[in-house]
């Protein structure tokens, strides 16, 4: 089904596959050379076009266009505000589909749009209302060009079946991009998805997908790597079911994603009204990857990702036929996400020896495509979800998909078969919206299904679960009303309807300034949009205290700052920080706050030891330990410990949460993500790395960590840093910062990219 190179492969004339230079030089019949063929790759292409630098081994990438949703624009607009912005210097989308339906918090989720909407006007952007599309979906019908370059503030931009290599980024990254500054980065290698065969009927693109995460993801054989994908198996799939295997590449860890394009893609944009965004890309005759994954089409079965990462695969076959034995190894393995804070059990979910589940959902960027919800009618037609606690919602990804769904019968079958038909709306997707109970499972055509992002409170006693399918195998179980069900075991009819785009929609709707600003518009600022406190710069010396030490595999963003309902304050950067570490360490908050009391009695000139009196030993150990001196020029403040943190979304939150907190660094083994270290980096935090195993660290929760001279080491590049456990005998321990850029140690230096700009 799926097969990966240990090493580098070539491709001839895209279909032929060579594994050493002289296999490759043999079939081609002439010379090749490794380094040329390595530029041969679509995704070298188009990073060389957008490369400022006149070195392809350390990028300089502006970028063609930009995007951001509502739990992220007032941030990045804010920051880049505070750091000069007079205009957008490209075009700027600003969506509104995270935070549309939630009640939290009065007036505070229409005040953020209405800050969105005046932005757009003063700096010359594009706004898009609520419930009109979702991001990823606006920006494929109205962005995505082949050869282009998107940067998003959503870790799920990924517009590469277009032929758009998109990047999903924290807000800091956009802020670059709008004060005319670069995105910097090493050149990626590339990696090759190799497709071949075509999907049985009624296996979809999630189905697809995960197969390849479950492949990719724990070996981290993508890690920060483009993904480009070729072969004949490409041209059996249409346009839809790319972009639906493709905005699921983010769940591999990769950093972007290509396809090769062809008249499939050509028409997806004469559909759309813009043929001219359409241009032929594949690789040269001769190209070398840096690895490959293949891919059988033929002998992809339906798939779901159990409770909690998409990467926890398993066929819906293996599943019906042993459900006992996989709910036992998926509750074994939610122990160590759950960390024992809540019983839990799926054993009560086989029914007569059979998996029901009590929700269904097809939704967002991944799920709401017109295809898939097409697919799902025809399946449910003249069937039914049933009268019991199963109920299945369907939420299209773009008014303009709705509206054709409606007009080709789509809607009307599926609200028959007793499914809830819902606006663009991407809630399901991170816990604002379709909540199941209490120990509920619900199977979800949706981009994860990390701890708690359903929308359960662990702090509170709750707990659900989502298990990931394609909206195809999501149907078939609703028409057997509950019970788990491929797609593949229903004989079904898809009559394969032809999409009419209406650009109407848009246009009567959707704010365009066509990239005109106008000064004379006044932002509009509700109560709950604050600017950022004040952030000092590094210090020469730093005292750290652990304020949270988290040994899981993977710490994901949603546990470092959970969604749902407190994605409403992400306007207020104190009033979100409440909120950090919640749902894994409630303790986490207090702690932070506690520390940072003793960093504000410095930064007013008076004694840290009598706003935290157990500052007062540590300083006195210091001064005993290392001189007078040691203690001169220092900052106080709060560190956490995690195995591998930053995997899933790219919300800055995730680090400037722990900054405006007092937070220095982070100390781990690895960063699950380059854009969750990138987020570390621009809020002015050290991205420590330790090599120490996790399970026998020098350090624990509650130590004092003192590292002197830090900000030499920053500026001179030195590989270790040295730091001490203190206490009655002060140990040694050793840190690395890994690769920074020079641009990146200032911002380190300097306290927070906003500094480092407004200096």
């Amino acid at each position: 089904m799926i097969k990966l190179y240990q090493e580098g492969v070539y491709l001839l004339n895209g279909t032929e596959i060579a594994t050493t230079g002289e296999e490759a030089a043999r079939q081609a019949g002439k010379a090749v050379c490794r380094e040329e063929a390595a530029k041969g790759t679509i995704a070298y292409q188009i990073l060389k076009a957008h490369n400022t630098s006149d070195n392809m081994e350390e990028l300089r990438i502006r970028f063609d266009e930009m995007a951001s949703h509502d739990i992220t624009f007032v941030g990045i607009i804010q920051t880049a505000r505070a750091s000069g912005l007079e205009r957008f210097p490209i075009p700027y989308v600003l969506t509104n589909c995270h935070n549309s339906l939630c009640a939290v918090g009065g007036t505070i989720n229409e005040d953020d749009h209405v800050f969105g909407l005046t932005c757009a006007k003063r700096y010359g952007g594009v706004y898009v209302p609520p419930h009109q599309a979702v991001i990823h979906q606006y920006a494929r019908e109205k962005m995505a060009a082949c050869g282009k370059m998107i940067l998003g503030s959503d870790s799920h931009t990924r517009y590469g079946a277009l032929g758009t290599m998109a990047v999903g980024e924290g807000g800091p990254e956009l802020v670059k991009q709008l004060l005319r500054k670069t995105y910097d980065i090493k050149m990626p290698q590339v990696v090759a998805v190799y497709l071949e065969g075509e999907p049985a009927k009624g296996v979809g693109p999630q189905d697809v997908a995960l197969a390849i995460i479950g492949a990719t993801f724990g070996n981290g054989y993508v890690n920060n790597k483009v993904m480009e994908f070729v072969g004949p198996g490409v041209g059996k799939l249409s346009a839809d079911f790319r972009i639906g295997i493709d905005v699921m590449t983010t769940e591999t860890t990769c950093l972007s994603s290509i396809w090769k394009t062809d008249e499939i893609i050509r028409e997806f944009y004469e559909i759309h009204g813009r043929e001219e965004a359409y241009r032929q890309l594949d690789c040269d005759p001769v190209t070398y990857y840096d690895g490959m994954v293949y891919v059988d089409l033929s002998r992809i079965k339906p798939m779901l990702a159990m409770p909690f990462h998409p990467s926890n695969v398993y066929t819906i076959e293996e599943v019906v036929r042993n459900p006992r034995e996989i709910l036992a190894e998926v509750e074994k393995k939610a122990k160590i996400s759950l960390d024992k804070e809540v019983d839990y059990s799926l054993q009560e979910k086989i029914v007569n020896g059979k998996l029901y589940v009590d929700q269904g959902i097809i939704a967002g960027c991944a799920g709401g495509g017109f295809e898939n919800i097409c697919a799902a009618a025809d399946i449910l037609k003249d069937r039914y979800t049933g009268a019991d606690e199963f109920g299945l919602s369907v939420y299209p990804a773009s008014t303009p998909i709705y509206t054709e769904l409606v007009k080709n019968g789509a809607i009307a079958t599926l609200m028959q078969a007793g499914a809830i038909v819902k606006t663009a709306f991407c809630g399901p997707c991170f816990g604002a919206g379709d909540t199941p109970a209490n120990n509920g499972f619900s199977i979800r055509h949706t981009t994860r299904n990390f701890p708690n992002r359903e929308g359960s409170k662990l702090q509170n006693g709750q707990i659900s679960s989502v298990a990931l399918m394609d909206a195809r195998s999501i149907a078939a179980t609703a028409a057997n009303q509950g019970y788990l069900t491929a797609a593949t075991d229903l004989d079904v009819e898809y009559r394969g309807v032809k999409y009419h785009f209406d650009s109407r929609i848009y246009d009567n709707r959707v704010f365009d300034s066509k990239g005109k600003a106008d000064d004379t518009v006044e932002i509009r600022f509700g109560p709950n949009i604050k600017d950022w406190p004040q952030m000092p710069a590094l210090p020469q010396n730093l005292l750290l205290k652990v304020v949270s030490e988290i040994h899981d595999p993977v710490t994901t963003t949603d546990e470092l700052i959970p969604s749902g309902e407190t994605s409403s304050y992400r306007s207020n950067p104190l009033g979100l920080a409440e909120f950090a570490l919640s749902r894994k360490d409630p303790a986490y908050v207090g702690r932070a706050k506690e520390v940072q009391l003793a960093q504000k009695a410095l930064e007013a000139g008076e004694d840290p030891a009598k706003a935290l009196e157990e500052v007062g030993p540590v300083l006195c150990r210091i001064r005993e330990t290392f001189g007078e001196d040691a203690a001169a020029d220092l900052g106080i403040g709060s560190t956490i410990f995690a195995v591998k943190p930053g995997d899933g979304s790219a919300r800055e939150q995730a680090a400037s949460c722990q900054k405006v907190l007092g937070g220095w660094a982070n100390i781990a083994n690895g960063y699950a993500t380059k854009r969750y270290r990138s987020n570390l980096i621009n809020w002015g935090m050290l991205p420590f790395l330790t090599e120490e195993p996790h399970e026998a660290l020098t350090f624990k929760n509650g130590d004092y960590l003192y590292i002197p001279d830090i900000r030499d080491c920053v500026r001179e590049k030195k590989e270790t840093v040295k730091g001490f456990v203190i206490g009655e005998a002060c140990r040694k321990i050793e840190l690395k910062l890994g690769e920074l850029t020079d641009t990146e140690r200032e911002i380190i230096q300097k306290g927070c990219l906003i500094n480092y700009y407004r200096g």
